[in-house]
């Protein structure tokens, strides 16, 4: 089974090929240019460097949501196009899951923060035990100091990964009072590689969409449907 892993859910573009539990390739990058102009170049470059006919995929795996707006939409036009005109079915990868999977096998629960902006932050909590990935928490977009009381509840160890790591920091280190961690620089960002991984098993459990289907999981509203409401609100 071979699967193409897409993520451009925040500030990193991603895409990998994973093969048989084999990660054939990943070209990530974190740096200033929109997905529109990095993501389709980057497979060019990954296929021809693996010599990928991308006739020889199974599926496309991608981070769902929730993430950047802008982002997510590239993404998602993105794989529908290559879906749609590979023939190939979608799998939908919750994105805080797919960060969360970069530290398989850790020991401590944890808590992937992506900033939402807002104080508020897309999170989720989950361990890893007997094999696999256990989620104690749902993906979901809460306040910072919500998702920090509640490693506070379990009682146990945590680790932190995302981007919301350094905007949470001060909040971190105010309130979070059971031992904590950082994950290093090679696994603290979204990775595709993560995304086919998390995919590639989500496919074996038969979850997955006709490109038709397929549309992101903000979990909140947008900066402009919010501003909209607010003003029809005023208006009442």
């Amino acid at each position: 089974m071979k699967i193409l892993g897409v993520d451009s859910s925040g500030l990193v573009a991603s895409v990998a090929v994973v093969q048989d539990n084999i990660m054939l390739g990943e070209y990530t990058v974190n740096y200033k240019k929109t997905h529109s102009q990095t993501l389709l170049p980057m497979l060019k470059d990954l296929a021809d460097m693996i010599e990928l006919d991308l006739n020889t995929l199974d599926a496309i795996a991608t981070a769902g949501g929730p993430g950047s707006f802008t982002g997510l939409r590239i993404g998602c036009a993105t794989v529908k196009g290559l879906a749609l005109a590979l023939h190939l079915p979608v799998v939908s990868v919750p994105t805080v899951d797919a960060l969360a999977y970069n530290l398989w096998g850790h020991k401590d629960v944890v808590c992937p923060l992506m900033d939402a902006r807002r104080s508020q932050t897309y999170t989720g909590l989950y361990r890893f035990a007997d094999g696999k990935m256990h989620i104690i928490k749902p993906q979901c977009a809460v306040d910072i100091e919500t998702i920090l009381s509640e490693i506070n509840g379990i009682g146990e160890p945590a680790v932190f990964l995302g981007d919301g790591v350094p905007v949470f920091l001060s909040a971190i280190e105010e309130h979070v009072k059971v031992p904590y961690s950082f994950a290093p620089a090679h696994a603290n960002r979204q990775r595709a590689g993560a995304v086919a991984a998390l995919g590639a098993l989500l496919y074996g459990e038969g979850k997955i969409q006709q490109s038709f289907d397929h549309s992101p999981e903000y979990l909140r509203l947008s900066q402009a449907e919010r501003e909209r409401m607010e003003k029809m609100h005023g208006g009442d």
